[in-house]
């Protein structure tokens, strides 16, 4: 397993598919970033050199948000909702569906940001 921006990356998965289990790296973001270092898709975890895994970790961290940084920015637009009292923040802070859902049948155990 590498260790690789807070996330242990399985050896026996392909780099593609194993970048997107970074948190806010998705299929797009891998794709792009396999072929700017010039990586097939079919190359797995463990038959990274050093010098590309190097590489791996500058391209992901110049050009997005990721991890941390981004369960922060999301938390901090959460709160600020709140803050100015808006329609989006009142149904955060009642743990309501956000976007528009139904509720009088569901949403008794919908996906909640836990604020």
């Amino acid at each position: 397993m590498i260790y690789l921006l807070h996330t242990y990356l399985q050896n026996r998965k392909k780099v593609v598919i194993a970048l997107q289990e970074i948190y806010g790296v998705g299929s797009a973001t891998s794709q792009q970033i396999c072929e700017k270092l010039g990586l097939n898709h079919q190359v797995k975890i463990h038959q990274l050199t050093s010098f590309q895994i190097d590489e791996l970790i500058r391209l992901i961290g110049q050009n997005s948000l990721i991890s941390s940084q981004l369960k922060r920015r999301v938390r901090s637009d959460i709160e600020r909702l709140i803050r100015i009292s808006s329609y989006r923040g009142f149904r955060h802070t009642q743990k309501l569906p956000v976007r528009g859902q139904r509720t009088s049948t569901n949403a008794r155990t919908c996906g909640r940001v836990n604020i």
